[in-house]
């Protein structure tokens, strides 16, 4: 297999190019679906069957299976949006230098498309009953919390053994087995508007009482208990010379335990319960978006599977916990055995500096295969 996959590298590295120069920002329904048409047609002409699952507002979701598939026990997890706005690619577009590739989603996740398309070629090519096991589905909306792809996600996974999602792995290659639950929550506050020269006494502020709030809501972090209350953005006021009378808080949450979960939320209701400016009011309004995704016994025993597959071809396999969220997280809370972090090696995602090692997309392929035809002979 190792010698079918380097013979095509040459190929691999022509389609991550095109897929990296396609902007396809969560929000860019057109570009994402492009990135969809391609994926389709690639598939299709491998004999697969694709079907799409039409949205509004995002792109268009695809599920693929081998046209002889009964009823496969892996379901494999991937994303076709970037965070990226429309127009980063012109500013920076693909671009290799040394043995790294550079551009918008080349790591989360291009390179990891590619590598699940040339893993499958791989499997037909030397006929093995793997391809047959499998369902894939790649999504448009990963990178805003999956708010359309959700419900689907879990539909399909029920009844699989083993969900394998294509997140890149880590900077040091280590696959991802726990990663924390996260919420999205926006605290809104108004108060009265007054000059603050003239009379301030008849304002009433909501910046000041967001500044009680913000430094209330981060005492709720537990960093011990694995705990984060985090208040990104601020957004208040309409002038310099103007007691505000509106102002937002957006807040992102990261749990453990699903359990920890209610009591975060008797905290916050509680804090939003009371104001320290007389005259403002508070709401609050939110909801998690991803559960936590728990590192199980199921868990162990797949990643197992995965250290002798990576023993048998030369690739040293390690895992990790991170904090960040993941689609990963619907099938574990499902009870599956589920590993992420099973795309190539890259690191700064997110950034203009994101990069995928190429020296990783030819083994991290052949990891995926062979991994996916060992969990089909179990």
């Amino acid at each position: 297999m190792i010698r079918f996959l380097e013979d095509h590298q040459k190929e691999m590295l022509r389609l991550l190019e095109e897929l990296v120069n396609i902007d396809s920002g969560s929000h860019d329904k057109a570009g994402v679906d492009k990135i969809g048409r391609l994926l389709k047609e690639l598939f299709e002409q491998q004999g697969f069957v694709v079907d799409e699952y039409a949205q509004e507002d995002y792109g268009n979701h695809l599920r693929i299976r081998h046209r002889d598939a009964i009823d496969p026990k892996i379901i494999i997890l991937a994303h076709m949006d970037t965070v990226f706005p429309k127009g980063t690619v012109k500013e920076r577009p693909f671009r290799i230098e040394g043995n790294k590739a550079y551009g918008p989603g080349v790591i989360d996740m291009k390179g990891s498309l590619v590598s699940l398309y040339y893993a499958m070629v791989a499997l037909l090519q030397f006929n093995l009953s793997g391809v047959k096991n499998v369902q894939i589905f790649i999504n448009s909306d990963e990178e805003v919390g999956s708010v359309t792809s959700r419900r689907l996600i879990e539909q399909f996974a029920q009844g699989k053994k083993y969900a394998l999602v294509m997140e890149p792995a880590r900077k040091n290659g280590f696959l991802v087995t726990s990663r924390r639950g996260n919420g999205s929550y926006t605290l809104e506050i108004h108060g009265k508007a007054a000059h603050s020269g003239i009379e301030p006494e008849k304002g009433r502020s909501a910046i000041e009482e967001l500044a009680h709030k913000v430094i209330q809501l981060h005492k709720l972090s537990d960093p011990e208990h694995g705990i984060h209350v985090n208040v990104g953005v601020i957004e208040g006021g309409s002038a310099v010379n103007i007691v505000s009378d509106h102002a937002i808080a957006k807040i992102d949450i990261r749990i453990s335990e699903m359990e920890q979960l209610k009591l975060l939320k008797q905290e916050l209701e509680k804090i939003c319960a009371t104001t320290d400016v007389n005259g403002t009011t508070v709401s609050l309004q939110g909801h998690m978006n991803r559960p936590p995704m728990k590192k199980t016994e199921k868990t162990e025993k797949l990643l197992s599977v995965i250290k002798e597959v990576g023993d048998m071809i030369g690739v040293d396999i390690h895992d990790t916990a991170t904090g960040g969220g993941s689609d990963a997280s619907f099938p574990a809370a499902l009870g599956i055995a589920t590993i992420d972090g099973l795309g190539p090696v890259g690191g700064n995602a997110h950034s203009d500096k994101e990069y995928l090692d190429l020296e990783s997309l030819i083994p991290r392929t052949q990891l995926l295969a062979e991994t996916i035809q060992r969990l089909s002979e179990k």
